[in-house]
């Protein structure tokens, strides 16, 4: 704001003296709230452990390299039921979120006082809690293995996917819609020839994005024994077999830099 100096002149200045001085004010807030988590979390911190870590990290790259070639023949079947997980999980995922993100669209949705809060509930909570998690849940009630897995991605994919589409289907072009509406079409012929043809490109786009973060979130559901790749992963470092797991690693980098690669070649073609 403009300021006199003392010839009369005046002086643009970005805040006045209050909102300086409340600016500042906050700077020391979040200094002071950063200094009081620093300080907890060094109370629980075993530094010498962490001056340590260059050492330990050197130790354990000379053990792991070079990685034990010959065993990849054994990491075939694994790597493939990673894919699957991730494949059958997002197949699963989009079949539920379809009717999740119509009854979550304002334009679309039976009751906007009943039925979408109970469809954006179901997409929030199956957003907020990681597939790991899932996976734990999953394992204690139908045991360990690649169905748990599976049904871990496909429960975590269903709000991230629902509210992308419904997102989607809110946007649409409305004078479509009212076009087949004012032929006499039904309920579901509307849906079917007035919506479904403006969201397919954005469903395509959602599903293949979906399924390469699947491939990363599937490589370590084995870990908790849900299968795949991160099973593997898990022996080897029980056994501190570490050419094993640099290995295992190099496996999991080329399967998520190849699915990262078609699916910027797929979403590339649908837009």
């Amino acid at each position: 704001m403009p300021v006199q100096d003392t010839k009369g002149l005046k002086i643009w200045q970005r805040r006045t003296g209050r909102e300086s001085l409340f600016h500042w004010a906050l700077w020391l807030v979040g200094i002071a709230i950063f200094a009081y988590c620093w300080q907890q979390i060094s109370k629980s911190t075993t530094w010498f452990f962490v001056w340590d870590a260059p050492r330990i990290a050197s130790d354990i790259w000379t053990r792991a390299t070079p990685p034990k070639w010959e065993y990849i023949t054994q990491l075939g079947k694994p790597i493939w039921d990673t894919l699957n997980i991730a494949t059958l999980g997002t197949i699963f995922a989009l079949i539920l979120a379809v009717p999740v993100a119509f009854l979550a669209a304002r334009n679309t949705t039976p009751s906007r006082f009943i039925i979408r809060p109970i469809a954006l509930l179901i997409i929030v909570s199956t957003r907020s809690i990681n597939s790991l998690i899932w996976a734990l849940l999953l394992i204690a009630i139908i045991g360990p293995g690649v169905f748990a897995g599976v049904i871990a991605i496909a429960i975590r994919s269903i709000g991230f996917c629902a509210k992308l589409l419904y997102e989607a289907i809110e946007e649409i072009d409305e004078t479509q819609v009212e076009a087949i509406t004012a032929t006499g079409a039904s309920r579901w012929q509307v849906m079917a020839y007035g919506i479904v043809p403006q969201i397919l490109p954005a469903f395509a786009g959602i599903a293949v994005f979906r399924w390469d973060i699947n491939i990363r979130e599937s490589t370590v559901l084995g870990l908790v024994g849900a299968g795949g790749i991160g099973l593997q992963l898990s022996s080897s470092l029980n056994v501190l077999a570490w050419p094993q797991v640099s290995l295992i690693l190099l496996v999991i980098l080329a399967a998520v830099v190849i699915s990262e690669w078609v699916s910027a070649k797929v979403r590339g073609a649908i837009i």
